[in-house]
């Protein structure tokens, strides 16, 4: 199975990519538990949405302490017995301080960043699924999360951008981009049969996955 050789997979990208739905259909498909993110439990989200200047700074902090409890389970369990697929990277955590928090915010956080953080164990394959703006736009509306509401267009737009920088220079871990734009891993199993067999033939630390060629 394509999947044998990963004891820990991260399913990554932009709010709307796909990312938690694709994490869940890979952990059914190898019986593997799953690490993902609870942004319905951050009180401080939906109103970060409405205004991000006022709420940024907490609403960054629950989801730090939230991915930090979740982290340090995952760095105590015995990878070798255990298969585990996440809708997130710890590391990525700064991509949305830096996107969000104003300067003085911004040093805050990194201290207590420094402070806290564990020595996260790096994914033995980092799945990063990029769609344009349009697309996350559309799928984020069409989903209808109550506390997704308010996101603005724009908002999409720099988080994009954001990612992409990001994976531009992630090296900690083998990363798999995948244009997911014309697929659905959920409810087309050719598609998802197609993503199964592009993992399985990793060799590279980066590689791409696009609809009709590699």
């Amino acid at each position: 199975m394509p999947l044998n050789k990963y004891r820990y997979i991260v399913v990554e990208g932009p709010i709307g990519a796909g990312k938690t739905s694709l994490a869940r259909r890979l952990a059914e498909h190898a019986a593997a538990q799953t690490m993902l993110e609870k942004p319905q439990d951050n009180p401080f989200l939906a109103r970060f949405y409405q205004d991000a200047a006022r709420y940024a700074l907490p609403a960054q902090l629950f989801f730090l302490f939230q991915r930090l409890d979740e982290v340090r389970e995952l760095a105590q369990m015995d990878m070798f017995q255990s298969r585990t697929i996440a809708d997130y990277l710890f590391d990525k955590d700064d991509l949305f301080a830096r996107l969000n928090l104003n300067d003085d915010e911004y040093t805050l956080y990194q201290s207590i960043y420094r402070n806290l953080a564990p020595q996260a164990p790096a994914p033995d394959l980092v799945i990063y699924l990029q769609a344009s703006v349009d697309t996350l736009v559309e799928r984020v509306r069409r989903r209808g999360h109550r506390y997704e509401r308010p996101i603005q267009d724009e908002y999409l737009a720099r988080l994009a951008d954001s990612y992409h920088e990001f994976f531009h220079h992630y090296t900690a871990a083998p990363v798999l981009v995948v244009n997911s734009e014309n697929l659905n891993f959920v409810d087309n199993e050719d598609d998802f049969r197609m993503l199964l067999d592009r993992i399985g033939r990793m060799r590279g630390q980066r590689e791409y996955f696009n609809v009709g060629g590699d």
